[in-house]
């Protein structure tokens, strides 16, 4: 196990430095923020003290290199756009994000998993057969479709919540959260089911393909001749094997809300990173985009490593086959 989570980490390292050299290159392309940086009556001496200021004129390996050993050290900048460090804006934006995606999450879990299951159980009832119907209507909406319909059902019609923003937040010495408020609380319901609609959905088809599968084996079979009742067949035998694919799944799915907050960030207003990442590519703030990408990618990488260890205590195969290996 100790060997397996130390080459995992060294995999994650490589990662992360290949995350950090595409997006730094990436944004050196999309333009000059010197011109957002100025005025128009700026000379061209001042430009030219404020890129040397900036760094901007240093080759690429510099700006590279010197961008990884401050970001090793929890240091990405200075913001061209706020004037601020990136690691206070972060620091400051971060928390709406993780809250809605921590809430949309939870949604797409505590309801998917119980549709999957039914709809798996049920595969020829009424009531699975509305489920799918729903749920493929769900996944092919798009996004920013379903924001603007929540609102104008929920806030222009029957004035029952917030249209945007985050309503009252409390503040725990650095964070911000919407949790200890009503209001709070009411501003994140839209936000967070415009999230979860698609995982939500992605969760459900799941594990319903995957519960019928397993349904379908013969080790179910054998607990049934056993004389064993439904309910621990489907919940003690065939709910307990469908898992694996499903944490596989949902952690990566965990680590897209934070992608897919974008946009509901977006037509929410939500003040969140999804939403400072596009007010940065409209003013070409480099620091702080290539920080938002090596911290999603860092999310990322974390998810992945927890879903690998959650393996262990869901398949004992997995450790079967390592102690086997190892021998």
């Amino acid at each position: 196990m100790f060997a397996f989570i130390i080459r995992r980490l060294l995999q994650s390292l490589i990662v992360m430095l290949a995350v950090a050299f595409i997006s730094f290159s990436l944004f050196n392309f999309v333009g000059d923020p010197v011109n957002n940086m100025v005025g128009q009556e700026a000379t061209a001496e001042q430009r030219e003290a404020l890129r040397v200021q900036l760094g901007l004129n240093d080759p690429f390996p510099i700006q590279f290199a010197r961008f990884i050993g401050n970001a090793v050290q929890g240091d990405f900048g200075v913001s061209y756009r706020l004037s601020r460090p990136v690691s206070d804006v972060i620091a400051t934006r971060l928390p709406a994000t993780l809250e809605l995606v921590f809430v949309a999450a939870v949604l797409a879990l505590v309801i998917g998993l119980p549709l999957g299951v039914y709809t798996g159980l049920h595969r020829h009832g009424f009531g699975s057969k509305v489920l799918l119907t729903l749920s493929l209507i769900g996944i092919s909406l798009p996004t920013f479709l379903i924001g603007i319909m929540l609102i104008l059902i929920f806030a222009v019609w029957l004035g029952w919540l917030p249209s945007f923003g985050r309503g009252d937040t409390v503040q725990i010495g650095w964070w911000s959260t919407n949790f200890l408020t009503v209001a709070g609380w009411k501003s994140i319901i839209m936000p967070a089911v415009t999230l979860c609609l698609f995982q939500l959905t992605l969760i459900m088809r799941l594990v319903r393909a995957e519960m019928m599968e397993v349904l379908r084996t013969d080790y179910i079979k054998f607990a049934r001749a056993r004389g064993l009742s439904n309910r621990a067949v489907h919940f003690g035998h065939a709910l307990k094997n469908t898992m694996v694919p499903v944490i596989t799944i949902t952690g990566l799915q965990i680590g897209s809300l934070i992608a897919f907050a974008i946009i509901t960030e977006t037509v929410f207003q939500w003040p969140g990173m999804g939403l400072l990442f596009l007010q940065a590519i409209q003013f070409a703030d480099i620091p702080v985009m290539a920080a938002y990408l090596c911290l999603v990618a860092f999310i990322f990488v974390v998810i992945n490593l927890m879903v690998d260890l959650l393996y262990y205590a869901v398949d004992p195969r997995l450790r079967v086959e390592r102690s086997g290996g190892g021998h």
